[in-house]
């Protein structure tokens, strides 16, 4: 099949390479000129394990192409994905779809023959609907379906979420369509990966609901962790002992400083303006929005409580500054809030982080960046681990102990046994187990 891919964020160049990788012809569009010489040259925009290697390949093998030229890629393709950003419209919450229309608009004047056009950026329900009348007004005899095909992927795993989904869903009532998508994900069908087809606003609202409902997860663990340090109890047991009902499960059950990223913040936020729009309210997720948003900024009172209830002319090392790890997205990340409230409490803050500190210069300007975790912690009085990188999970504490000035350790993410750093001397606190 041929694919026309507008957009090389994150969602269309892990889509497009691997529809590429699939065995399709795959051409990814960006109006960005500096974006695509880049890729042109083998330089990956985003931190993505294995994505460096799978564009690489495909672009050798000739199946993946990038281009600042829309029409001729347009023009040649049985589908054509919209997969451009759809972040929170600054001031009301709602998902920003000016550059979902524009796309719209530039493919509807290069369609030729049959094509399908799918949406997989995340959208409000009806935006295919909108989609549909921007294109026929354009183009009137264009024969095309547009249908909805949301993606699921983890930042950090995402290539395998493409390659062994938990479900395709596909929104279409289109027959030519629903043709169409299984040919382009029938290679799948090895992984006996489930095929959903449904109506376009169900496909629509899948996403969304999808996201707030781990969302929710997050949130509710986290408050069962504030819980559990005030009764004395472990959040990890807790979390344990209530994931093992697989009514359940165990996934998104692990208690730190809120979600992040460039999905849950804004999709939250978007389906609570989208409910409100139809004349519903959705309590539990304006809740779970309320109280992840204030959960971020509390973090830093933990730091404070931590060091006597004074920061002023301490130094604070933060190791982990994207929103999770195998990532260098800072959207919506914890680190951000908290490093800005450490900063107005008089703290000076170092941090470190393997990918994301390009990333973080532009939000977290007034902070020292450092070469590794040890540079970081040096003269510290106090580290706080923010994301669970791998390189966090072992580092050498007695070192740690040695080169800080206090050997106060408050861990977001619960990556240390407390009984251990209690024997190692340490002041330490996490998040749903107290302190030691």
């Amino acid at each position: 099949m041929r694919i026309a891919m507008i957009g090389t964020g994150y969602v269309g160049l892990v889509s497009g390479a691997c529809f590429a990788d699939f065995g399709h012809q795959v051409t990814c569009v960006d109006r960005d000129a500096d974006k695509i010489a880049a890729l042109r040259r083998g330089e990956i925009p985003i931190f993505e394990p294995g994505l460096d290697a799978l564009v690489a390949t495909n672009v050798k093998a000739g199946r993946l192409s990038f281009t600042t030229d829309l029409a001729g890629p347009v023009a040649d393709a049985d589908a054509v994905f919209i997969a451009v950003g759809t972040p929170s419209r600054r001031g009301d919450g709602h998902a920003d779809l000016s550059y979902v229309y524009a796309a719209a608009r530039e493919i509807s004047l290069a369609l030729k023959g049959f094509t399908v056009v799918i949406t997989k950026s995340t959208v409000p329900v009806g935006t295919g609907d909108e989609i549909e009348r921007v294109i026929r007004e354009v183009n009137p005899s264009a024969d095309v379906v547009v249908a909805s095909n949301p993606e699921f992927l983890r930042e950090g795993a995402a290539i395998r979420d493409f390659k062994f989904p938990d479900r395709v869903v596909v929104g279409t009532s289109d027959e030519r369509a629903r043709k169409v998508l299984g040919d382009i994900y029938r290679p799948l069908s090895l992984n006996q990966a489930p095929l959903m087809f449904t109506a376009r606003r169900t496909a629509e609202l899948i996403k969304y609901a999808a996201n707030a409902f781990l969302a929710t997860k997050i949130t509710f663990i986290n408050e069962i962790a504030d819980l559990s340090e005030k009764v004395g109890a472990d959040i990890q047991e807790v979390a344990r002992g209530i994931g093992l009902d697989n009514r359940i499960g165990t996934k998104f059950l692990h208690a730190g400083p809120g979600y992040g990223g460039s999905c849950f913040p804004k999709d939250t936020r978007a389906l609570v303006k989208i409910a409100e729009d139809h004349d519903t309210q959705l309590r539990i997720v304006e809740s779970v929005v309320t109280v992840n948003d204030n959960r971020k900024r509390a973090m830093a009172r933990k730091v404070v409580n931590a060091l006597g209830g004074n920061l002023r002319g301490k130094t604070i090392a933060v190791l982990g500054l994207a929103f999770k790890p195998d990532t260098d997205d800072m959207r919506e990340a914890p680190s951000i809030p908290l490093i800005t409230g450490l900063l107005d409490m008089g703290a000076k803050v170092r941090a470190f982080d393997p990918e994301s500190m390009k990333e973080a210069r532009r939000e977290l300007p007034d902070i020292d960046y450092c070469d590794n975790a040890y540079a970081c912690a040096e003269g510290a009085d106090a580290l706080v681990i923010v994301t669970e990188w791998v390189q966090f999970r072992a580092l050498d504490l007695l070192r740690l102990k040695t080169i800080m000035k206090q050997p106060v350790v408050i861990d977001l993410r619960n990556v240390y046994r407390s009984e251990d750093m209690q024997v190692l001397g340490f002041v330490y606190d996490s998040v749903g187990r107290g302190k030691t």
